[in-house]
């Protein structure tokens, strides 16, 4: 360990650790028992004292760092996993399955994620002067990369802040933009940008993303969106699918099935009225799609998650 190589390589590893130990034990005290919370706009932590079973929801724009544990996340047919080492960031919202691997009550699952505003990636890209990549094929919804110690430390500062409001009230504006920052400068980068550039594939299906989830009973009529969006059906229907791993129509009805599970479970409603709710007009499809995504025909389906939810074992938030 003689040589500066190796010296500097053993001061990186032990100001990785420093990090990654200053970061579990804040999420810790601010998350007393196993739940979500979000001390800070936009800013999330998240504590699990055991695996979870596979949990269906929707993920937004956002950047998430694990102190502890593992995770993964299921996008179509591609899984994503992420731990202390790797980052996962997210640029649209996209229907997901997520599974907590490695918790345990001694060492529990915690995480901490920053939601990401388009407009400000946008304002900070402007702002470092960064290279713009070209319109290129759309960038997919989720990538994995290997957590460099300088975006840990950003990620560290920003925890920090929940100790002092009236710092946060500062200084948390500024610390996310630099965040955002080293995001655009590291090896997500291009993925980054393709969500903040107006014009740009990944901003259009970003739209169109909208316009599906503003009103999931409504038909999917491919030509109304892409004349709309300004691309042919063939190129809406290829860009989708590269972004979100799935095509419009199977989005749907993935958004379709969770809000009526969401329906049946906190607000009551039996399966039949759920599907009808959601855009369903046959409700032996509605069965047969709901089984096909969540494993249980609705009914068993609810009543199981209820029963786990009375025995605490309900699975944590994606």
């Amino acid at each position: 360990m003689d040589s500066p190589p190796a010296r500097q390589a053993w001061h990186d590893m032990r100001r990785r650790q420093a990090a990654l130990d200053e970061l579990s034990a804040r999420i810790a005290w601010a998350t007393s028992a196993d739940d979500r919370v979000e001390p800070l706009r936009g800013l999330q932590l998240l504590r699990a004292s055991s695996p979870t079973a596979l949990r269906h929801g929707v993920v937004a724009p956002a950047c998430c760092v694990i102190a502890q544990g593992r995770k993964e996340i299921l996008l179509g047919r591609s899984r994503y996993t992420y731990d202390p080492a790797r980052y996962l960031l997210t640029t649209i919202d996209v229907p997901v399955a997520s599974q907590i691997l490695d918790a345990s009550h001694e060492r529990p699952y915690l995480s901490v994620r920053l939601q990401l505003d388009p407009m400000l990636v946008s304002a900070v890209l402007l702002e470092c002067d960064l290279p713009v990549c070209a319109l290129q094929p759309a960038a997919q919804a989720i990538g994995v990369s290997p957590l460099d110690t300088d975006l840990l430390d950003v990620m560290v500062r920003l925890v920090r802040l929940i100790d002092d409001p009236a710092e946060a009230r500062v200084l948390a504006p500024l610390v996310t933009r630099e965040l955002i920052a080293r995001l655009l400068m590291g090896t997500q980068g291009d993925r980054l940008r393709h969500m903040a550039m107006a014009g740009g594939f990944t901003h259009r299906i970003a739209r169109a993303v909208g316009l599906l989830r503003s009103d999931v009973r409504r038909p999917l009529r491919m030509a109304h969106i892409a004349e709309e969006l300004g691309m042919s059906v063939s190129s809406l229907h290829h860009q989708f699918k590269a972004v979100t791993a799935m095509s419009p129509l199977q989005y749907q009805k993935r958004l379709r099935l969770q809000e009526a599970r969401r329906l049946m479970l906190g607000e009551q409603l039996d399966a039949a009225s759920a599907g009808a709710r959601v855009g369903y007009d046959d409700a032996s499809q509605f069965s047969r799609d709901y089984k096909r995504l969540f494993g249980r025909p609705p009914a068993r389906d609810i009543g199981h998650l209820r029963a786990a939810k009375h025995d605490g074992r309900q699975a944590a938030p994606p």
